[in-house]
């Protein structure tokens, strides 16, 4: 049993350092290397169909005046991100406090997030959020993470025969599925975070409405995280993060 465990680890360790070498770059937005497998030109193709799914199933407002002061804060928060493409926001009748950004520039609202957006420089802290996971490349990022660790089990279970290549194209696509719908991290929710804010700036927007936020929501929460925040970090975290950071760059 030990031999076989040492073993195991082995191929994995092997594993993660060929993954390491052929699939790291470096983010520059972030400061650090990522393991990207996958790009996000991939991913948005499986996010295509998933993302036609949630506008057949789910209830879509058409609220005036909510619609047009997503449109307008979004279109100020992507034209200073970089990101070149058409950026589509749909807003969706629910009472869940949350939005959600898909590779391909899709991005939902929920009705529900205006019990803590009271304004315009607090929408854009939202929408700088979730473009900053696009700027981040966190989807391809966590899509490959899901593939390597599914690669690796194959291979050091001894399953496979052929090789690491091999391995990785039998889970690509459902490294890719995951990729979509597994929530983010907490370290890439804090990175998404501070690129926000620096969108915000930039498009001209105050900047500790973020912070602002984060407080709406944790009185709402009234302590408790929701389930969509369970792997976030703490609103109290957040909010600490916010600050330091804001202070930091000498953002007023």
């Amino acid at each position: 049993m030990t031999r076989y465990l040492t073993l195991s680890l082995t191929a994995s360790v092997l594993l993660s350092s060929t993954l390491a070498l052929g699939g790291c770059e470096t983010n520059e937005a972030l400061g650090r290397s990522q393991l990207l497998l996958v790009n996000d030109s991939a991913l948005e193709q499986q996010a295509a169909s998933a993302w036609q799914q949630q506008l057949a199933t789910a209830k879509i407002s058409h609220d005036p005046a909510l619609n047009k002061r997503i449109q307008t804060v979004g279109g100020r928060i992507t034209a200073v991100s970089g990101i070149p493409g058409t950026w589509e926001y749909v807003l969706f009748d629910d009472p869940q406090p949350n939005a959600f950004v898909i590779p391909g520039n899709k991005v939902g609202v929920n009705t529900g997030l205006f019990k803590v957006v009271n304004t315009d420089d607090q929408l854009a802290a939202v929408i700088g959020h979730e473009t900053g996971h696009v700027i981040a490349h966190h989807a391809a990022e966590r899509a490959s993470q899901q593939m390597a660790t599914q690669a690796g089990l194959e291979i050091a279970t001894g399953v496979t025969k052929g090789n690491v290549q091999k391995a990785i194209s039998n889970y690509g696509g459902l490294g890719a599925q995951v990729g979509l719908l597994l929530p983010y991290s907490r370290k890439h929710e804090s990175e998404a975070d501070r690129i926000g804010v620096d969108l915000m700036v930039k498009a001209g927007y105050r900047p500790g409405a973020a912070v602002e936020v984060w407080q709406n929501m944790q009185a709402l929460n009234s302590g408790a995280p929701s389930e969509i925040l369970s792997t976030h970090p703490s609103d109290k975290t957040r909010i600490s993060d916010l600050q330091a950071y804001i202070a930091a760059r000498g953002y007023k």
